[in-house]
């Protein structure tokens, strides 16, 4: 008999990816597109922290949260460096993020969902790295055929690309956004951006 854990695991250093990541991953979610209000993790305690109101009224058009023991570190910067062609690049320093197409409705964060990546928005935030991984709820009936970032709607695409565009901007200085995307990439480079995720994070927290 499994004795129980009376212990909950840190979601961002105590949940596993799964045994076959990064081609499917076990992910944590923060956000949902119900939320007013926009949640993320605290590093330190592992709950849910209250980040912002959200300041326009568009909300995120997916689940939102990040996979669990991955790092934006000195190798996820240097990939965005040598594909934008800019030498200043460095990871942001948190757990890669991800987006997840479902049609299933999933109304609450501080969830695991089982997920497969298909694609991602290579977004860079002051001069780091912060890619946002899009993927698919395994099994879902809507969304989880597709294979490709292609395979998913163009409008939905849109929309999270002009969400991240503009989720941090201040409504009285409009133009004071620090956020590009410099492209949308396929599944082959998501992947890549995950296990450089996943390098930096043995590289930050597990080598001795």
């Amino acid at each position: 008999m499994m004795k129980p854990n009376y212990y909950v695991a840190h979601p961002w250093h105590g949940l596993e990816l799964g045994p076959k990541a990064p081609d499917e991953l076990d992910v944590f979610i923060e956000l949902t597109p119900q939320d007013p209000v926009k949640y993320e993790i605290d590093k330190a305690s592992g709950f849910i922290r209250v980040d912002r109101p959200q300041k326009y009224s568009n909300r995120s058009p997916t689940l939102y949260g990040f996979i669990p023991r991955t790092y934006s570190g000195d190798l996820s910067g240097k990939h965005c460096s040598e594909v934008v062609g800019r030498p200043d690049i460095k990871g942001d320093g948190d757990p890669v993020d991800i987006c997840v197409l479902s049609a299933s409705p999933i109304n609450h964060g501080n969830t695991i969902l089982t997920v497969i990546p298909i694609g991602g928005l290579r977004m860079i935030d002051k001069g780091e790295a912060d890619d946002k991984i899009i993927a698919v709820l395994k099994g879902d009936e809507v969304f989880g055929l597709m294979k490709d970032i292609g395979d998913a709607p163009k409008a939905l695409i849109n929309k999270l690309h002009h969400y991240f565009l503009t989720y941090k901007l201040d409504p009285n200085s409009p133009s004071t956004g620090t956020v590009e995307i410099t492209e949308v990439y396929d599944r082959a480079e998501a992947l890549k951006v995950i296990q450089f995720g996943i390098e930096d994070y043995i590289k930050k927290f597990v080598t001795v």
